[in-house]
């Protein structure tokens, strides 16, 4: 199970972002936020600055969309570049048929959940996706703490991939750090998003290294790896 680390530019320097993605070249995928101010009560950017960035960025993207009607605008994030995109089930009015629309423009079809939405009513939406997103904070601002009533949704959603036998990634999304880290690998995550922990050091591509070891070390020791 490959450990993916996924540095957050929403904890980035706006005015520098292509530099700030360079920093980070080591790094799995390149975490994108994109809130309206409607979902959310934030905003930040939107499909021209995705477009811009898939091509100043080796890095791949992963567009987390924290939007009212993803339906409608998803698919234009996988058309500006966007290797994953998702979206929150808490706004998507037909979740199959749009995550089959990313999937058929060529992009990963990725499923949030918000910290108060239960991941059982998705379970049999699961084999649609690519990903899974627990929000470990209230999605709309970095730099928000940790929320550790989050571990046993992260361990039952681990449970239910098991139980069907799927490839999906498991994301976790808030506070992630490394002192939080370990207990989202140990939970059954692999995939992780992390923020002001890369982009607030002094070398963000030397904390991706970091967190990327924590992780694995902890995933090989988990109860929930064997077999995979």
């Amino acid at each position: 199970m490959a450990v993916q680390i996924n540095p957050s530019i929403l904890s980035a320097d706006f005015s520098r972002l292509a530099e700030e993605a360079k920093a980070v070249e080591g790094a799995d995928w390149l975490h994108v936020d994109v809130m309206d101010n409607h979902f959310v009560p934030n905003l930040t950017l939107g499909v021209p600055v995705v477009e811009s960035l898939a091509k100043a960025s080796e890095t791949p993207l992963d567009c987390h969309l924290m939007i009212e009607e993803p339906d409608r605008w998803a698919p234009a994030y996988v058309e500006a570049g966007a290797g994953s995109v998702t979206f929150h089930a808490e706004a998507a009015a037909a979740p199959v048929r749009l995550a089959r629309e990313i999937r058929a423009k060529g992009g990963r079809a990725s499923m949030a959940l918000k910290p108060a939405t239960p991941i059982e009513p998705y379970e049999d939406l699961l084999p649609e996706l690519d990903m899974l997103l627990v929000m470990t904070v209230e999605p709309g601002f970095g730099g928000q703490a940790f929320l550790d009533i989050m571990l046993p949704k992260i361990r039952r959603t681990r449970e239910l991939i098991s139980k069907h036998g799927l490839e999906l990634w498991l994301q976790v999304d808030g506070g992630v750090s490394a002192s939080t880290i370990e207990r989202c690998a140990e939970a059954g995550a692999d995939v992780f998003v992390a923020g002001s922990a890369v982009y607030g050091t002094d070398d963000p591509a030397a904390a991706v290294r970091s967190l990327r070891n924590q992780a694995t070390e902890t995933i090989a020791a988990a109860g929930w790896a064997c077999g995979h």
